[in-house]
């Protein structure tokens, strides 16, 4: 009877916590655009050294200093899609370019 009952047991608990990681994401507003992005980032920011700090006092160890990251999620939000479009924009230029370049290497070649 255990035996059936323990992976239902895990099962259960997998789609708990998929879910409510889900639902904190989205509650927070990490699923939404850049701004509220932005604007969740700046308040973890504000959040977790307090929290990181309260914890080592509990447990009566110390972390080193955690890195200054300046990050601004506005700025980078589609960069990705930027470069992509930015490059298939000039890749007609880009091949003319080597195509050229091609035949006149193949041109020197035969002379």
């Amino acid at each position: 009877m255990a035996a059936r009952i323990l992976p239902v047991a895990k099962l259960a608990t997998k789609v708990t916590v998929a879910g409510g990681a889900l639902y904190v994401a989205y509650d927070t507003g990490l699923l939404g655009g850049s701004e509220q992005g932005s604007e969740v980032l700046s308040r973890a920011k504000a959040a977790i050294p307090p929290a990181v700090d309260e914890w080592m006092k509990y447990f009566g160890f110390e972390l080193p200093a955690p890195p200054k990251i300046e990050f601004s999620l506005q700025e980078s939000w589609n960069s990705g899609v930027q470069k992509s479009v930015s490059a298939l924009s000039v890749a007609p230029t880009t091949v003319c370019e080597y195509t050229n370049q091609g035949i006149q290497y193949l041109k020197n070649l035969t002379k």
